[in-house]
């Protein structure tokens, strides 16, 4: 599946002939441009590269994600046409086609092969070597982070096949140390200065330190964390500084050192990270971020169940007030504290925060989409625990054919979910309602069907 999906991401751009019968059936909107369809079709390339252009940021700006990136693809056949297949220009097309997968779909398969597509093409393109440098650069930082995203959600992995999460966790790793490299030679050339030095730099930490703590490798991600704080000693920046002891605090926390933990977020440059999450001031969402951490932590140990339970509370109260409960931030605390309450045997309640939430993930993150599989996942979970069996299968079913576009038949979440679906369609209540349907459905076809009189006036 994954090969279809490079294959269908490189080939839907390569010939620019198509973009031409595309243009004329759907891709225009005159209140959105300006100018009629017709007026477009008798453009030439080079004005039609600057309409698309145009209209896939206003589609950024709107949110429109689909949308934009359909122009950014048409983006990269029309600047092939214009501009030829050795240009800077189509490789920078290709990047910027690459990040918005990555951005606005968490693709990170079509980021990759984009982001390799650019990289091929810049030995051949002719321009200063300080624009190769700098295109390779993000580049690299792009592939990085694809890869990453890869290992998080690979598609159609199948299980005999050597851990994808480290191969690609090692993609990921030379991508981001080649990008190192890079700003630093575009430094010491004078090409860049010293304050996106360091906020290249500090992307580049945070995305080894991601790698290192995807790869079990704690000593190596917490020397990423250090390097971050001593790069943002002096930049003034308190809440980058609080979001790296929260990188701190997690990796303390998987190594199962929550003293230490605790530790590293009550430690900042500025005001303690635990200060700022009781401070007066709610509408400050990295307060919430530090409640959300906290909670994690002192969720580990049942002890503390009352405590983790109200910075979950503040955490999800500050997120509603000042994003939303739309927000994706607000989403995924709200899954955690659905996992909290899981394990401290509040099944119920979990249940009805996964169902209310299902409508608003759907509108967030789209019908297909890992966030609503997973929820699915776990509501069927619970329906089957309550012994709710018909609403469970029904509820499996839709989260198996969501796996399947998601992740392809063969991944082994979609195996486990099939699995599942089979066990609860043998329940005889599901059997029963499985074949009442069946029966209504004959019926129904019996009852409309022609007769033999009937169909031959049919014929005549």
């Amino acid at each position: 599946m994954a090969d279809s999906q490079k294959t269908d991401a490189a080939s839907s751009f390569s010939d620019a002939g198509d973009l031409s019968v595309s243009a004329s059936s759907d891709i225009l909107s005159a209140s959105l441009i300006g100018i009629s369809k017709k007026q477009f079709i008798m453009m030439p390339p080079e004005d039609k590269l600057t309409v698309v252009e145009r209209r896939a940021q206003d589609h950024e700006d709107k949110q429109e994600f689909d949308a934009c990136i359909q122009d950014l693809v048409r983006c990269v056949a029309l600047t092939k046409l214009v501009f030829g297949a050795s240009h800077l220009k189509l490789a920078q097309a290709h990047i910027r086609l690459a990040k918005a997968y990555l951005k606005f779909k968490g693709c990170g398969l079509q980021a990759q092969e984009h982001a390799t597509l650019a990289r091929e093409l810049l030995p051949s393109c002719s321009s200063s070597s300080t624009e190769k440098l700098e295109a390779l650069l993000t580049i690299h930082l792009t592939h990085g982070e694809a890869s990453l995203m890869a290992a998080k959600y690979p598609y159609g992995i199948s299980e005999n096949i050597l851990d994808p999460l480290f191969l690609t966790g090692e993609e990921a790793e030379s991508s981001f140390l080649e990008s190192e490299r890079l700003v630093e030679e575009l430094h010491q050339r004078g090409d860049i200065s010293q304050e996106d030095k360091i906020k290249t730099i500090q992307e580049v930490s945070s995305g080894l330190y991601r790698v290192y703590k995807t790869q079990n490798r704690p000593d190596k991600a917490l020397g990423q964390c250090e390097k971050s704080l001593r790069l943002l000693r002096d930049c003034g920046q308190p809440e980058s500084v609080i979001s790296v002891y929260r990188d701190m605090a997690a990796v303390e926390q998987d190594r199962g050192r929550s003293d230490r933990a605790v530790e590293h977020l009550s430690k900042a440059s500025g005001p303690p990270a635990h200060a700022i999450a009781m401070s007066q001031c709610p509408e400050e969402l990295v307060g919430a971020e530090v409640s959300h951490s906290m909670a994690l932590i002192l969720s580990s140990d049942p002890g503390h169940n009352d405590s983790a339970g109200q910075h979950f509370e503040r955490s999800l109260s500050i997120y509603k007030t000042s994003a939303g409960p739309q927000d994706a931030a607000f989403l995924a605390v709200q899954d955690d504290f659905c996992r909290f309450l899981l394990v401290s045997g509040q099944e119920e309640k979990c249940l009805d925060i996964q169902r209310s939430s299902l409508a608003t993930k759907k509108s967030t993150f789209g019908d297909v989409s890992v966030e609503v599989a997973d929820t699915l996942e776990l509501i069927g979970s619970l329906e089957m625990a309550q012994g709710c069996l018909r609403q469970a299968h029904r509820t499996m079913t839709k989260c198996l054919q969501i796996q399947r576009l998601l992740f392809g038949p063969q991944h082994r979440r979609s195996k486990a979910t099939q699995k599942a679906v089979e066990m609860l369609a043998r329940a005889p209540e599901v059997a029963q309602t499985q074949r009442s349907r069946s029966g209504d459905r004959t019926k129904l076809f019996s009852t409309t069907a022609p007769s033999r009189n009937e169909e031959s006036s049919i014929s005549d």
